[in-house]
């Protein structure tokens, strides 16, 4: 394994950050055909499109809500086996792979008890109006009794990526995709099954993308295995993986929250077509995200390997590529929204009047989306070195601490004729302050931690140096 891994400490950093982030993001992109797919065939659903569109987009919330458990596991433990690996200790990378292993299965289980026992007194709380309830309810009892396939697709690909199988984590993604949108068309449409046809394409899909997942991480391919010895909780290891992923926890599960606020702000001052608008906006910004999470996991194994190994000046220089990669994306995605909101909103719905209302407050939602490829670059490399805490004050600082005040707050200015437009400018507003924050924060924590790592690492090269000194002396005798 040692060997097989010498790649992530030796190649070039600019193209092995290409080589792995490319497939990262393909898959990113992909996944998120799960929900957008389903999306786009709902809203034309013919006459009951634009509110069958509203019902789904109010189960968004719980499904994030189950997403951000299947990350809490996967990006709390990937980093770490990639640190692992990077210090040379294999047994304790597949100690944590056998762990996330069986907290996935373990969370699955409560999950999905939980959804299918509550899941229509949580989707009025997130927002559901009697005229959308039962299209929100049809989706997600369906969706829910595959919530072990996409705890363990999401959970378990994290690690295949931090190893240097990008190629595989992407072909894992892609199998569900493309099985999802053949079967979208044909349980929605030929077999009249609606919003409900939808999530039994997703669950099938799920199904598929999960056993790809394992027949790898059981597989001799794997440079982690998953074995039955290690499939025994242990708190020395599952511990440390829950600080670490608690950030894109945080991050995730914050969503729900928001959605919950956004939701009802928009209902206290607009109607249903309110909120849909709100899901094809979540749903653009997921767009812009998703691509930037995929270089930041392409990035993650050089990163979390070369942290192990103690090269400061090449996690430096992974991080600098990250940041500018990052940056130009999510300035070229913010001029295409503001340059053609209309396109982005024609996409999800053929209702006029949905149409009409969702392209001008697109331009305000994602007014600051130029500079959030900063915001996603120091997050996520906090995740790649091991600090859980700077991760998750970042992550509560955006979410909870600026978001949900704001949505509350902008309304009540003077600043907007019109209270939603206000709800929707609460967004761009907490992005800045939260991407100033973040910025400030990494700037600190990042020069602390590489001087810290040259520091260590020149005073282990001097022990070995003076003990190899000393055996030459000995020899001389």
């Amino acid at each position: 394994m040692e060997q097989s891994a010498d790649h992530l400490a030796t190649a070039p950093v600019g193209k092995l950050l290409i080589r792995l982030s490319i497939p990262t993001i393909a898959a990113q992109l992909i996944n998120l055909l799960y929900n957008v797919v389903d999306r786009i065939y709902i809203g034309h659903i013919p006459e009951e499109g634009s509110l069958a569109l509203t019902g789904v987009g109010v189960c968004l919330p719980i499904i994030l809500i189950i997403s951000a458990f299947a990350s809490l596991a996967g990006t709390g433990g990937a980093p770490r086996a990639s640190i692992f690996m990077g210090k040379k200790d294999p047994v304790s990378a597949e100690k944590t792979l056998g762990n996330c292993f069986i907290l996935l299965i373990f969370l699955s289980l409560v999950l999905t008890t939980v959804v299918l026992i509550w899941n229509r007194d949580l989707l009025l709380l997130f927002g559901a109006s009697e005229n959308t309830i039962e299209y929100s309810t049809g989706y997600m009892t369906i969706y829910a009794a595959g919530t072990v396939f996409v705890q363990l697709t999401i959970g378990l690909n994290a690690f295949i990526t931090a190893q240097g199988f990008t190629m595989v984590s992407m072909r894992t993604i892609i199998i569900g995709a493309v099985c999802n949108i053949i079967l979208d068309p044909i349980f929605i449409f030929l077999f009249d099954m609606g919003v409900q046809g939808a999530a039994l394409a997703t669950v099938i899909s799920q199904a598929i993308s999960c056993i790809s997942v394992l027949h790898f991480l059981f597989g001799k391919k794997t440079l982690l295995r998953l074995k039955p010895q290690y499939f025994k909780l242990s708190s020395k290891i599952i511990l440390p993986v829950l600080a670490l992923g608690t950030s894109t926890f945080v991050m995730q599960i914050s969503e729900s929250v928001i959605a919950i606020c956004f939701n009802s702000s928009l209902y206290k001052y607009g109607d249903d077509i309110a909120v849909g608008a709100m899901t094809i906006l979540s749903s653009v910004f997921q767009f812009a995200m998703l691509p930037m999470q995929g270089l930041a996991q392409g990035a993650q194994p050089i990163c979390s390997y070369n942290f192990g190994a103690g090269n400061a000046a090449r996690v430096k220089k992974t991080f600098r590529l990250l940041l500018i990669s990052c940056t130009a994306y999510s300035f070229f995605l913010w001029g295409a929204v503001q340059l053609f909101p209309g396109l982005f909103a024609r996409l999800f719905t053929n209702n006029a009047a949905l149409a009409a209302f969702t392209t001008p407050v697109l331009r305000i939602y994602c007014a600051a989306l130029l500079l959030f490829g900063i915001q996603i670059a120091c997050q996520m490399t906090f995740i790649s070195l091991g600090k859980a805490f700077s991760s998750v004050i970042v992550a509560v600082m955006r979410k909870f601490i600026l978001l949900v005040p704001l949505i509350y707050i902008m309304p009540a200015l003077s600043l907007f004729t019109d209270k939603t437009t206000a709800v929707y400018a609460a967004e761009p507003v907490a992005d800045t302050l939260s991407v100033l924050f973040a910025g400030t924060l990494f700037t600190i924590q990042f020069k602390k931690a590489m001087q810290k790592m040259e520091t260590s690492h020149s005073s282990t090269f001097d022990a070995v140096k003076n003990i190899s000194a000393q055996d030459s002396e000995k020899e001389a005798r």
